[in-house]
């Protein structure tokens, strides 16, 4: 029912089976994902001469929170990167602690979401690389991530995502996916995303793979995110310190599944949704249109495990747009070294949060001072991806408000950091939950034909649906080594 289908197509999966020996591609396993370290040696030692965003297929090794942080040649570390947001930047005394997106390959985790879903279809050879073409519907990085695996597994791709995206999302899919769709609007407009999936379905060699309701989004979150944030924790907390929550924009909601393994290992921890102010569906169920790239939105997403959900927090897009060209602009950067005392090396880390990271680590400030958090609290996010995808961004926003400096970046810092409040900003009650729960059945039943029946069961049926889909991990590491044994590329090294 909420389980991914891991069924075996042998016609399908002897064609994947071939075209991986043709193209040298050895998967990794889930396990692998969360422990790096155990990557085979020679794969390891292949790695040291292939760069980050290389299109190779050892670079499906790179699908981990632990890589070095360098942009070819890296391996892996015990830590995940992260940023760490110091109080005089925050205005909160709790520490808020960022894993940073930005050294996956393609520079953004979603990498590791399109992975999560593609994974599980190819080594069952439901997906046929001899004859499907894989679709990846999109607010943009998930696509980028979909095109980026599929040339990596030499599997054809489709990329859809709206016409407004930041110019470099569609300069780098044209020469990455095999085919690019510009669908009207702006990251707002997911129902236009899927109406042209539906439109591209007609052809049976189209396999879509929706971020927004494939269950593979949260196993990959859950087993790789989720045990890296708890890693990161173990490794950064002072004696004394508390796992106080974490807080993810909803996007596809996968991350959300993250926070489902923290309220496991550290029960008391609250787990906050954000989403743009803009567009407050899950706070008021609102619409609009809003300038935070990479989440999208007037749904609730089939994978978002509400009755699991604490808090919902709505971030203003102008505060994530001024803070973009605080940390990423000379003038920005010497008020921060300047008056706020900050080291060169947290200065540049700050570069490392694209627009949806600064809105994650706003939804942080605001639930510490709901909960008035004190320095014995830690709270975490993710940052998606880093600032190397909005220079155009920044470029229009000197445009529009003139050239920048100090006296400016220290408003900015003022007003739409230190000066956050609690308002649009909801702790949830149960009927809260279902209420946001129930807002899936005018998307997936009424558009997408999904069935009431395991609608109601993401509510009533948690072992059944999402702890049973967070177990497949197992079962399709089983079927990754399978696969590469039929391969014989890892024996052969």
């Amino acid at each position: 029912m909420g389980k991914i289908d891991l069924s075996i197509n042998k016609v399908g999966l002897e064609h994947n089976i071939q075209k991986a020996k043709e193209n040298n591609v050895i998967i990794p396993t889930i396990a692998e994902m969360q422990h790096p370290e155990t990557i085979p040696e020679k794969i390891q030692a292949k790695l040291k001469n292939v760069g980050l965003w290389d299109v190779n297929p050892l670079n499906l090794f790179r699908i981990t929170w632990k890589n070095e942080a360098k942009e070819s040649g890296g391996l892996f570390q015990e830590v995940p990167n992260y940023v760490e947001i110091p109080s005089e930047l925050s205005g909160v005394p709790c520490r808020i602690i960022a894993m940073a997106g930005k050294w996956f390959p393609t520079g953004c985790h979603k990498v590791g979401a399109s992975f999560g879903c593609l994974a599980p279809r190819l080594v069952t050879g439901q997906f046929d690389a001899n004859y499907h073409h894989a679709v990846w519907p999109s607010t943009g990085n998930y696509c980028r991530g979909g095109a980026f695996n599929s040339k990596l597994l030499a599997v054809d791709s489709v990329a859809i995502l709206p016409a407004e995206m930041s110019k470099e999302r569609f300069d780098w899919l044209s020469k990455i996916a095999g085919q690019v769709i510009a669908t009207p609007g702006c990251e707002s407009n997911v129902k236009e995303i899927f109406d042209k999936t539906w439109e591209l379905k007609q052809d049976p060699s189209m396999m879509i793979f929706n971020q927004f309701e494939e269950m593979g989004n949260p196993l990959w979150h859950y087993n790789v995110t989720g045990y890296a944030l708890a890693d990161l924790f173990e490794a950064v907390k002072k004696p004394g310190q508390n796992f106080a929550g974490a807080c993810f924009t909803s996007g596809s909601a996968g991350t959300m599944s993250a926070g489902d393994l923290l309220k496991e290992r550290y029960p008391q921890l609250k787990l906050g949704v954000g989403e743009a102010l803009q567009c407050p569906t899950i706070l008021e169920n609102g619409f609009g249109g809003h300038r935070i790239e990479g989440i999208g939105d007037k749904h609730i997403p089939w994978i978002h495990n509400v009755k699991n959900t604490d808090m919902a927090i709505a971030i203003d897009d102008e505060d994530s747009q001024r803070l973009l060209r605080l940390f990423n602009t000379k003038e920005g950067q010497k008020y921060l070294k300047e008056e706020l005392k900050l080291s060169d090396e947290l200065i540049e880390k700050l570069t490392w949060l694209g627009i949806s990271g600064i809105a994650n680590v706003l939804c942080c400030i605001k639930m510490a001072k709901y909960y008035e958090l004190t320095e014995n609290d830690v709270l975490a996010t993710v940052l998606t991806d880093s600032a190397a995808m909005y220079g155009s961004r920044i470029e229009e926003l000197n445009e529009l408000h003139g050239a920048y400096n100090t006296a400016e970046a220290r408003l900015d810092h003022e007003l739409h950091m230190l000066g956050l409040k609690t308002d649009s900003l909801m702790e949830l009650t149960y009927t809260d939950r279902k209420r946001i729960h129930n807002l899936k059945y005018y998307t997936w039943v009424e558009q997408q034909a999904r069935d009431v029946k395991d609608l109601n069961a993401l509510w009533y049926d948690t072992k059944n649906t999402w702890d049973a889909v967070h177990a497949q991990a197992a079962e399709l590491d089983e079927l990754i080594n399978e696969f590469n044994e039929a391969t014989g590329l890892l024996k052969a090294l």
